[in-house]
């Protein structure tokens, strides 16, 4: 991480702070979260202002701690801060673990579903420390509301605004006004993602040497089995979709062709193999293409998986996704195909070996035995590291996950 962009100040000069207590909200490339005050004392100094970039070891704050002076509080500054309770999904600019450059793919009409336009309760909502403050003493419930915040957090205007209807709390409304410019162009200022986004898809390009293979599978006997099990699911709350079967069988082949789940270590002249098959499935939102990753994807069922990527899929429109949802990928998985797309040519999430493009099933004529028939026919669309993979294990990698996509069956057994 190298900068990050003011969203909100909690604090203002002259406002007494707890260590631990947040300062600031800020969007870093990976995440928005709070940034918590190091020290306790006194604010005599903020610097940046809402939608500011503030580079990583530049100053936000300064604080005056009682009884420290002169060389002492410089001393004090210089130390690190100690581990103070903070709230959840907080973190320090500079300190924090990084997801690593792979967290993003270029924006698209991607994703595995349509975002839900229904709110859905969180154990814990986002909230300021004031809007939480104004909550308690006002005796609201602060899960209640959907805050009209960054990332859906509640703020003092939210607090203020409520409305109770029915023993219930309605969140404050957001209204939104659409104008249209008479100026030939518009400027925007780019987000911290869209900036990482453009920064990670245009290192993938130099650095690797792409090849697409594109096919098409057959997958009659997919549909059916799902068809027959997607009412079992929906009473667990898991939709199942044709993707946790993709997942399961890409994991399956990825454990007999090593070199698709590995990356290249040029400066050590050596390659690395990975033996964990943690699966990167690229969500499309508002702010751009994530890629959220489904862990230790090899021990889990087709029931696991579908929860999975339900659950990653939320937490990415809703900008919820820890630095660990996003961290640790070993190949990644693309459905362009649920917005209606048939082929592409993924661009690879470097530093991994491969993806694998997802497209809409389409109707197409087909030759089983001596007759022509209709087919229901997925195409697939592999992007490889040709300096990794060369083309004739491309092949024999996509034909395998095509044998288990024929044949859903064939993925219990082996």
């Amino acid at each position: 991480m190298e900068e990050g962009t003011i969203l909100e100040w909690y604090v203002s000069k002259g406002q007494a702070i707890k260590a631990g207590k947040a300062l600031v909200n800020m969007e870093t490339d990976k995440i928005v979260t709070d940034i918590p005050s190091p020290k306790a004392g006194t604010i005599v100094a903020i610097y940046g202002s809402v939608g500011e970039t503030i580079k990583v070891g530049s100053p936000l704050v300064e604080i005056e701690i009682e009884g420290v002076l002169g060389e002492a509080a410089v001393a004090e500054a210089k130390e690190p801060a100690k581990e103070e309770p903070v709230e959840e999904g907080a973190g320090v600019v500079g300190t924090m673990e990084l997801a690593g450059k792979n967290a993003y793919l270029p924006a698209s009409d991607e994703g595995p579903s349509k975002p839900s336009t229904e709110a859905k309760p969180v154990a814990k909502v986002l909230a300021t420390p004031l809007a939480r403050a104004m909550a308690k003493d006002m005796n609201i419930d602060i899960n209640k509301l959907i805050g009209s915040g960054p990332s859906g957090r509640v703020t003092k205007e939210d607090i203020e605004n409520f409305k109770p209807s029915n023993g219930r709390v309605e969140p404050a409304k957001r209204t939104e006004t659409v104008t249209f410019s008479t100026d030939a162009v518009t400027y925007e200022p780019l987000s911290q993602i869209r900036k990482t986004i453009a920064k990670n898809m245009l290192h993938s390009k130099q650095s690797t040497a792409h090849m697409t293979l594109f096919e098409e599978v057959e997958i009659a006997e997919l549909i059916r089995i799902r068809d027959k099990f997607k009412l079992k699911f929906s009473e667990k709350n898991v939709k199942l979709t044709y993707l946790a079967f993709i997942v399961k069988a890409t994991v399956q082949a990825l454990k007999e062709h090593r070199q698709l789940n590995a990356q290249i270590d040029l400066e050590n002249e050596r390659m690395i193999y990975n033996n964990r098959f943690n699966i990167g499935i690229a969500v499309d939102t508002a702010e751009g293409l994530v890629v959220p990753v489904i862990k230790n994807a090899d021990q889990l069922s087709i029931l696991q998986i579908a929860q999975k990527i339900t659950e990653l899929s939320d937490k990415a429109r809703d900008r919820k996704l820890s630095l660990d949802d996003m961290k640790e990928g070993t190949f990644t998985l693309t459905n362009y195909g649920s917005i209606g797309g048939i082929y592409a040519t993924p661009v690879i999430n470097y530093p991994q070996a491969a993806i694998l493009g997802i497209g809409r099933i389409v109707k197409k004529p087909g030759v089983k035995g001596d007759e022509i028939v209709v087919g229901n026919v997925l195409p697939l669309s592999l992007s490889v590291d040709h300096r990794i993979v060369d083309g004739g294990e491309a092949s024999r990698f996509m034909n395998r996950i095509m044998e288990f996509l024929s044949d859903p069956v064939l993925m219990i057994m082996e």
